[in-house]
């Protein structure tokens, strides 16, 4: 089975899993039980809220061990995986931070407050865009990979701080998995809260694989214009 084949049939399985995912979150799921009737139709939100937030997470994991294997092998391929998947783990933080407000809103009467989790969620989203910053300010590919390599591993170490947060500090942020706080997953509901974590971890997976194809694709195009111009 050639690449493309591989990257189609990946596609396709992963906008199945999502189209199921949106099907369980929005008509089969119950509504919880154990909150506010007025919030109950927000309450649908943590189908793609916790997805989001644990996919990007997962991202910044992969630039995080991307980046050891860099610093270790100097291989082009590592750097490619690493920046790839924080461009992903960004756009899934984006996602986490959007679908959280819109919760937030019926549920704490606000938009947004500086709750400990989503400040230091906020740090992790800044420190990444940083982690771009970098490397368009160095031109040199190899001394490049090597600084965006040693910051994609630093900046990492904000993602268990911010996972841990709600468990170290007063937050008023729910913990989803916890049977005795208010957004505890009522019956019915752990299926389509199981199943969209793992559509969405394939549509991380999906979206990785495409992006580093492409760069590949990009590196060799820029290799054979250079040989050409020498």
């Amino acid at each position: 089975m050639n690449q493309n084949k591989a990257l189609s049939i990946l596609n396709g399985i992963s906008f199945l899993a999502i189209m199921t995912a949106v099907y369980l979150a929005l008509i089969q799921a119950p509504d919880a039980i154990n909150i506010a009737p007025a919030i109950r139709p927000a309450q649908r939100i943590i189908y793609f809220h916790v997805p989001s937030a644990w996919v990007s997470m997962l991202a910044f994991l992969v630039t995080f061990i991307s980046s050891v294997l860099y610093l270790r092998q100097n291989k082009l391929r590592w750097d490619i995986w690493a920046r790839s998947s924080a461009e992903i783990g960004i756009v899934f933080t984006v996602a986490a931070i959007i679908s959280g407000s819109i919760w937030a809103r019926p549920a704490w009467n606000t938009w947004w407050t500086w709750d400990p989790r989503l400040t230091t969620y906020t740090i992790v989203l800044l420190l990444y865009i940083a982690y771009f910053m970098l490397r368009g300010a160095i031109d040199e590919p190899a001394r490049r990979g090597r600084f965006a390599a040693i910051y994609g591993i630093f900046a990492f170490l904000s993602v268990p701080l911010t996972f841990m947060s709600i468990r170290w500090w007063n937050t008023i942020h729910p913990v989803i998995l916890d049977p005795k706080a208010d957004f505890g997953l009522g019956p019915g509901m752990t299926r389509a809260f199981i199943f969209s974590n793992i559509a969405f971890s394939l549509l991380y997976a999906t979206l990785l694989a495409n992006r580093v194809t492409l760069e590949w694709g990009i590196e060799r195009v820029a290799a054979l214009r250079e040989r050409l111009q020498h």
